[in-house]
């Protein structure tokens, strides 16, 4: 199926992402291994060229490329694996449940659906991704209350079984990332509405920092149980930050309030073996070094429209490794030769100079925009290394 050929049903879309993920899935296992020397060049150890990550995508893009997409993406395939035990935005659900919320079905429709941390989300029609649009916690009096009796447990019993299939699939071979998402300040924001934690930063700082030193709790537990899991080299932590021009509070502030609590959370992937991807949209310049001297190994997605990378690249390339930097954005617009362009000088700037301690990737999902001429000139360019 391809972009003259959109499903019409649950059932068709549900064939063509099975089809899809067989055909990928199939051709990264037949893939020459690379697990030993992706992590090299994450840990600033070097590598003979710069790892590459670009099966980042919606559901969307898959509707309109499907066949054609699954098979450039076996012919090209991704060095890391980002493994999800379930969708972010739909969170664990407890098997057996009595009215389970289907992704396929809330991710491509008009739909609503209400989280085990009681975040209502939706997800419009013909949109891409999910927004919360209903909090648990929008008055602090019911605080205490959602400590006791109505915080996710995340010892949960199969909370991550939904990755092992992959891992069992990729984990000999691929450097694969489990993803712990939405993090701290999204969390915080889910939970009490985004113009709310804004005011509570500076209103309301016992109950906000007792609120997220219970998620810092649960986050410690999700690193430790992926700690257990089998073939785990790295985690995903996300929490968007930046605006298109700075962070969206001060960085004093976020030193004061977050910089210790992402310390934790490193320190114990660390002391499980497992390198920290963080993940924050925006313009996040600022505390880039303070996300490494918190620990951090690798800085996603660096967003060009956004952030100086050469700035980045002069100040902090050498001490951590970069993650993204490829304009989702423009590669609608660009032509297949500007695409080619574009990776060259990211490698060039990014990777090149660090002992290609860079992964190629996207800085945030392909979109289902992008012409097809310009994503076969971008998985053309990544691997023509």
């Amino acid at each position: 199926m391809n972009a003259s050929q959109s499903p019409a049903s649950l059932e068709e879309i549900e064939a063509l992402v099975h089809r899809f993920n067989e055909r990928v899935d199939g051709a990264l296992r037949q893939a020459e291994p690379g697990k030993a020397w992706t992590r090299s060049a994450l840990t600033r150890r070097g590598a003979p060229r710069c790892p590459i990550h670009l099966r980042e995508l919606s559901y969307d893009i898959i509707l309109r490329h499907g066949d054609v997409l699954a098979e450039l993406l076996a012919g090209h395939p991704d060095d890391l694996v980002f493994v999800d035990p379930y969708e972010w935005v739909i969170g664990y659900q407890a098997p057996g449940a009595v009215e389970p919320i289907e992704p396929l079905r809330a991710l491509t429709q008009e739909a609503t659906w209400v989280d085990e941390w009681g975040t209502r989300w939706g997800h419009a029609a013909g949109g891409v991704g999910a927004t919360p649009i209903g909090h648990p916690l929008d008055d602090w009096s019911g605080l205490e209350d959602y400590l006791a009796c109505r915080m996710p447990d995340p010892r949960a019993p199969g909370r991550l079984d939904g990755a092992l299939p992959s891992l069992g699939m990729h984990g000999p071979s691929r450097f694969c990332v489990g993803n712990v998402s939405v993090g701290l300040f999204e969390r915080l924001h889910c939970l009490r509405g985004m113009e709310n934690t804004l005011e509570d930063l500076y209103a309301s700082p016992v109950e906000t920092e007792r609120l997220l030193d219970a998620i810092t709790d649960y986050q410690v537990e999700l690193v430790r149980a992926w700690g257990r899991m089998p073939d785990v080299d790295a985690l995903l932590l996300t929490d968007d930050w930046g605006t298109q021009e700075a962070l969206m509070i001060s960085p004093a502030m976020w030193r004061r309030i977050f910089a210790g609590r992402y310390r934790r959370l490193c320190d114990e992937a660390h002391r499980n073996g497992l390198l920290v991807v963080f993940h924050s949209c925006g313009n996040v310049f600022e505390i880039i070094g303070d996300l490494i001297e918190a620990g951090v190994d690798v800085i996603d997605p660096l967003q060009p429209e956004v952030m100086d990378l050469a700035a980045v690249a002069r100040e902090y390339g050498g001490s951590v490794a970069f993650c993204g930097g490829i304009s989702d954005q423009r590669l609608g617009v660009q032509t297949p030769e500007q695409v080619r362009d574009e990776v060259r000088w990211l490698i060039d700037t990014l990777g090149a100079p660090f002992d290609n301690a860079y992964v190629l990737a996207p800085s945030n999902s392909l979109m289902p925009e992008i012409p097809i001429e310009n994503l076969v000139a971008l998985f053309e360019a990544c691997h023509d290394q």
